[in-house]
């Protein structure tokens, strides 16, 4: 018995939708009157699954609605989507097509439904985007200024740094009390804060773009923040591991807090210099590094117990040693 399942293409204006096998192509305004229209039709359909692509601030009101109306949804990576299409050969690529190649990818590959985000986990991870883009206004515009010869420029600049660093510590500010006021994430926040290494812009971003911290094994979480390395091998050729895909926010995040552990944490450095001296490159050993934190990080939340030093003498980090501004 063949299941209907249900493939929706989003836009900014439209939500095209079909359904497999019959094949059957409605089309919604994206718009709350057309999630509420589209809810109503899905609801009837008895389908198995609905899937749909993640397209940034265009699905997550249609994805409120799904969790809203308790219906089985899936979000698809847009990059396996695309390659489930072309290794299906539909080369073509329009927002029909798109909808009902989702609609088979879900009935064929059959994917787990996506977890529902918590209103708080969602304005969370709005607010570290937020907070990202502010940074990298902030870094252009000090660029900028070392090169400005005008003084109404400079003084322009100079305010503009100024508003920007506001708008910074306001997003701070906010975040802390979302956490604060939010018993789940505030006690996931008070293990990660204990991790040497990890500082509170870190844990932010984790909080935000990992709320699946603590129900994964190992392999698990390390595949998920990109940090699983990937093996290259065809008959006698053995090719070099490399990693991929995954959060990449995640993995950016860690970069600094690994880079402050193999300082810091004895464990950490031992590994690393352990690392190098059978040959393995800086990157490398850094990234294995950070591995080891996500890996900690899940474990500690998963078990509800903070970190502490296996030894006295392995000891010798901050708490927040991160680096986070």
């Amino acid at each position: 018995m063949t299941h209907m399942t249900i493939g929706i293409d989003i836009s900014k204006a439209l939500l095209d939708v079909a359904t497999y096998p019959d094949g059957e192509v409605r089309q919604f305004a994206n718009d709350p009157a057309g999630h509420k229209a589209l809810i109503k039709w899905v609801a009837k359909q008895n389908a198995l699954l609905t899937a749909f692509e993640a397209t940034g601030a265009y699905h997550r009101l249609l994805e409120r609605a799904f969790s809203k109306a308790q219906l089985a949804y899936v979000r698809v990576n847009p990059l396996k989507a695309r390659r489930f299409a072309e290794a299906s050969g539909k080369l073509a690529k329009t927002d029909r097509v798109d909808a009902l190649m989702l609609a088979r990818f879900a009935a064929l590959l059959k994917p787990s439904p996506s977890e529902n985000k918590r209103q708080n986990v969602e304005t969370l991870s709005e607010l570290v985007v937020a907070r990202q883009a502010l940074v990298k206004d902030r870094t252009a515009v000090r660029t900028r200024l070392h090169t400005l010869v005008s003084a109404m420029l400079k003084r322009q600049a100079a305010q503009r740094l100024k508003l920007i660093q506001a708008q910074i510590t306001a997003i701070n500010t906010q975040c802390r009390k979302l956490v604060a006021e939010d018993r789940e994430l505030a006690r996931c926040m008070n293990i990660l804060m204990s991790i040497p290494g990890l500082g509170e812009v870190t844990v932010f971003v984790m909080l935000a773009e990992m709320p699946e911290l603590g129900t994964m094994d190992k392999r698990e979480v390390a595949a998920l923040a990109g940090l699983a390395p990937i093996t290259r091998q065809s008959g006698t050729w053995q090719g070099k591991s490399f990693i991929r895909g995954g959060r990449s926010k995640v993995r950016k995040a860690l970069y600094m807090p690994a880079l402050v552990a193999i300082r810091f944490n004895q464990q950490f450095k031992a590994k690393y210099l352990a690392l190098r001296a059978v040959g393995k490159p800086a990157k490398v050993a850094i990234t294995a590094i950070m591995r080891k934190l996500i890996i900690l990080a899940n474990a500690l939340i998963r078990d509800n117990r903070q970190w502490s030093c296996s030894s006295t003498d392995r000891c010798g980090a901050p708490a927040n040693g991160s680096i986070g501004s």
